[in-house]
């Protein structure tokens, strides 16, 4: 049976939820609530709706600067931080909320994340002098976050990977993978009982590996599409390619591109000076971003090359698919991502994704949290762990 109090509190998040006038639910709002409904009226109820007058009902932020500094405020005082990013992106795409980002004190107020990244850097540009110094310490602040949550994961997982990956057959006795060893000397099985009433295997070939810590094993190029949509993996790619730039036992390198190709690897000790030097928007030719990537390319067996693209080709296919094909025969790992977030797969070209996967280079999203993981199994030559691959 609903009590009184059941009810009221239903009508009341029904009243949150349509907003509009009390008519609808007969509930009033006052206090927290109300402060709360009219932080969502300014935003969600917009040109196209009508007053009581009949006349059309405006956004609530206008264009006024502390107006809207006063509305960031009280979004982030009563919603948690997952709602206040989003509604910044329906801030910035339905009332134009970038144009106010070129203002200090905006950009002091907002709720930073990869978003709000994308959009300065979008914007970098057009930013004023007295802008720039807070746009670097907002795009900075992100970069931190993101270092903290994936930098030690990553350098523990490819770590490992290196470690395995340089086999030896005469390892020290601390360096010898017993599984490998056990199952290659089964053949040597005794089964008459030991000391132990066991059976034994003799070990006539040791299989170990050799520790990679002192030397260059691998050559990792990432190699980034810039275009607009890739914001959230442009961000994570910088972040990505500083990690794996401080591991002595990888050479790396860090390539964007749109219609043009940019090398930023001199920048990579620094990932806000690598977000700075993008430039997010325009077109792509991810052919003459690959023919780049493959003329760097002197180990072809100790390398890995990473596109992250949505696989939008504006330059010659045919070619692209071909130096595709050209780096796996001469023994390149390579692998394609869609996306490098937390979004999941964009919009992509499914054609071209279809015809790398027939080139043995299957293309799908990942998440940061699992691009350790993908790296590893490229470079011990593992089939990479991505259930959700197109083709």
């Amino acid at each position: 049976m609903t009590t009184p109090q059941l009810e009221t509190d239903r009508l009341r998040r029904w009243r949150l939820v349509l907003g509009g006038e009390v008519d609808g639910t007969g509930c009033g709002l006052t206090g927290r609530d109300a402060a709360m409904d009219g932080a969502l009226a300014a935003l969600y109820r917009g040109a196209g709706e009508t007053g009581r007058a009949g006349g059309p009902r405006s956004a609530g932020l206008g264009g006024s600067a502390p107006q809207v500094a006063r509305w960031l405020g009280d979004i982030r005082e009563y919603f948690p931080t997952s709602v206040v990013r989003l509604m910044q992106q329906d801030a910035i795409s339905r009332l134009g909320l970038d144009r106010l980002l070129l203002e200090p004190e905006m950009l002091e107020a907002v709720e930073a994340d990869v978003h709000l990244v994308g959009t300065l850097l979008s914007l970098k540009h057009a930013l004023p002098e007295t802008t720039r110094e807070t746009a670097r310490a907002v795009v900075g602040k992100v970069v931190a976050e993101l270092e903290r949550r994936l930098a030690d994961r990553t350098r523990a997982t490819i770590g490992g990977a290196l470690d395995r990956s340089a086999r030896v057959d005469r390892p020290r006795h601390r360096d010898i993978d017993w599984d490998r060893t056990i199952r290659a000397n089964l053949k040597n099985y005794l089964p008459e009982a030991g000391p132990d009433g066991q059976g034994t295997v003799v070990p006539e070939r040791l299989i170990g590996y050799a520790r990679a810590q002192n030397a260059v094993k691998k050559d990792v190029i990432l190699c980034i599409d810039q275009s607009g949509s890739m914001a959230p993996s442009v961000v994570h790619s910088a972040v990505f390619g500083a990690v794996l730039a401080s591991m002595k036992a990888l050479d790396t390198r860090l390539v964007v591109f749109d219609t043009s190709v940019v090398d930023l690897t001199e920048q990579l000790t620094d990932p806000v000076d690598v977000l700075f030097a993008t430039q997010l928007g325009g077109g792509t030719d991810i052919n003459r971003a690959l023919a780049y990537c493959q003329s760097k390319i002197t180990r072809p067996a100790e390398t890995v090359v990473v596109l992250i693209s949505d696989l939008y080709e504006g330059g010659i296919r045919d070619e692209m698919l071909k130096r595709v094909a050209a780096m796996k025969a001469a023994g390149v790992q390579f692998i394609a991502l869609l996306a490098l977030s937390d979004e999941g797969a964009p919009a992509y070209d499914h054609a071209h994704a279809a015809a790398l996967a027939a080139l043995g280079a299957p293309a799908f999203a990942c998440t940061p949290d699992a691009f350790p993981d993908i790296m590893a199994a490229a470079i011990e030559k593992r089939p990479l762990p991505v259930p959700d691959a197109i083709g």
